[in-house]
């Protein structure tokens, strides 16, 4: 029986796009494709959410590709500007969960030293009971160990919780080690999905 529903982060309670400092930056969408997909892709990223400082990976990008030193520059240093709207209907749907009883939680893979840039810009956040970041325990999903992080640092039993995430891969690590897991599509989408797993009509009329 679950009793407790843990969510991803990025693009599942925000949204966190980097295209959206690099399109108006370089007003040309081939040339924001090449820079997120050579110079700086999302693996180089993730990186940084395995808790290397910014500087450090900053760096050394520029170091291999210093004609675009300007541009990687710009990831961390206006990093906000990355930053969108909580997603659509996703508060509503974490209240409502909160006024059934049911502990929430987050797990997600994000630097420790720009998630505390948005901690409290986003008000999705506070209805938390917990959360584990990436950054912050230098590991990052899918690896086993961070799941367990959060079991163990608030006590949970992996059976007892559900995961929702946007990455097929973070989902199938969480059933590996006994969660329930849903792909994250859409608000509407995760009642649906939501609604037989925690045994209780989620869907809106």
């Amino acid at each position: 029986m679950v009793h407790n529903i843990v969510f991803d982060f990025g693009a599942v309670l925000v949204d966190w796009n980097p295209r959206r400092l690099y399109e108006p930056y370089f007003n040309d969408s081939r040339k924001t494709d090449f820079f997120l997909e050579k110079i700086c892709p999302f693996e180089w990223n993730t990186s940084a959410d395995a808790g290397r400082p910014l500087s450090e990976v900053t760096q050394e990008r520029v170091l291999l590709y210093p004609e675009w030193e300007k541009e990687i520059r710009m990831y961390f240093g206006q990093w906000i500007k990355m930053m969108g709207d909580e997603i659509p209907g996703m508060e509503d749907l974490l209240r409502e969960l909160k006024s059934y009883g049911y502990p929430l939680y987050g797990l997600s893979n994000w630097s420790a030293e720009t998630f505390h840039l948005v901690l409290e810009r986003y008000p999705v956040f506070s209805l938390l009971d917990g959360y584990v970041i990436s950054g912050e325990v230098h590991c990052v999903k899918p690896d086993e160990k961070i799941y367990r992080t959060l079991l163990e640092r608030y006590a949970l039993k992996a059976e007892e919780c559900v995961f929702i995430d946007d990455r097929a891969e973070n989902i199938a690590a969480a059933r590996a080690i006994g969660m329930q897991g849903i792909v994250f599509e859409s608000e509407p989408k995760l009642r649906e999905a939501l609604s037989p797993v925690i045994g209780r009509n989620l869907v809106k009329a």
